[in-house]
């Protein structure tokens, strides 16, 4: 996995790198593996509060490595590769491929991409993953698929229903064209245009991290819900989670620190 990511774990702010710079973090079945594995060690860590994604060198990632197309073209289908057999469910309700951008949902904590150069493609639908997309000015991203003869299949639908108008999701996706960071965030792909994304990112990451981390758990699991759950589903939900934090340790010194004017001390 070190040849594809790179984490490290600082006060509660896990710090995923993609490290494939040389091909500008392309996906080829060792990315997929990594970022599935990333994921699913993160969601397990009690200790982290948040994480930032972020990809090293040119790019945060360029979306299919360029030999599986060469595969494709040829009718060549490798039993071993991420791309074989993808109607499978084999993590979750999700394949391989689209569990490496959709494990960011399922992470408990807030998950914060920081994105420059491009995001094409399977990249760009990592990068949806995210709760938030912090993006560096000039950055080009594209749901890439079409102009591969595919469709994005990366968890790009579930991930982008929610985030732009349905009529622009299908333009994008019909034509493939590329888009540039000043429309991301007119659309909604991006949260905020920052010069140094990945600064920006580890700022906002740091002051998440000192919440409440019951309630910020809590927090995103309701988010999570907001895109399938009906109103009465969604109240309910709001109570089942206060009910559960009111009164704990973590509350009272989020209270304590508050009153005291002093940096809170959570347990994990």
């Amino acid at each position: 996995m070190e040849e594809r990511i790179k984490t490290t774990i600082t006060d509660g702010v896990a710090d995923v790198r993609l490290v494939r710079s040389d091909k500008m973090n392309a996906l080829d079945d060792a990315m997929f593996s990594a970022l599935v594995e990333t994921g699913e060690r993160l969601k397990a860590d009690k200790s982290v509060r948040v994480v930032v994604i972020s990809g090293e060198g040119r790019a945060f990632c360029a979306g299919l490595d360029m030999g599986n197309f060469g595969k494709m073209a040829s009718g060549e289908r490798d039993k071993n590769s991420v791309t074989n057999r993808l109607s499978a469910r084999t993590n979750g309700i999700a394949n391989r491929a689209q569990y490496a951008a959709f494990v960011w949902r399922e992470v408990p904590v807030p998950v914060i991409a920081a994105v420059h150069g491009v995001a094409f493609g399977g990249g760009f639908q990592v990068a949806l993953g995210a709760d938030m997309r912090y993006v560096a000015p000039g950055t080009r991203m594209c749901v890439m698929e079409i102009k591969w003869g595919l469709v994005p299949d990366m968890a790009g639908m579930a991930l982008m229903r929610t985030l732009a108008r349905d009529d622009i999701v299908r333009e994008l996706t019909y034509t493939g064209r590329i888009f540039e960071a000043d429309e991301a965030l007119a659309i909604g792909f991006a949260t905020k245009i920052m010069d140094d994304p990945y600064a920006a990112a580890l700022a906002t990451a740091r002051e998440i991290a000192d919440k409440n981390p019951d309630a910020i758990r809590a927090d995103k699991r309701i988010l999570n819900a907001m895109a399938h759950s009906s109103d009465a589903e969604l109240l309910l939900a709001e109570s089942v989670e206060q009910d559960k934090i009111i009164g704990s340790a973590n509350q009272k010194e989020a209270v304590i620190a508050q009153m005291e004017k002093r940096r809170p001390s959570f347990a994990n």
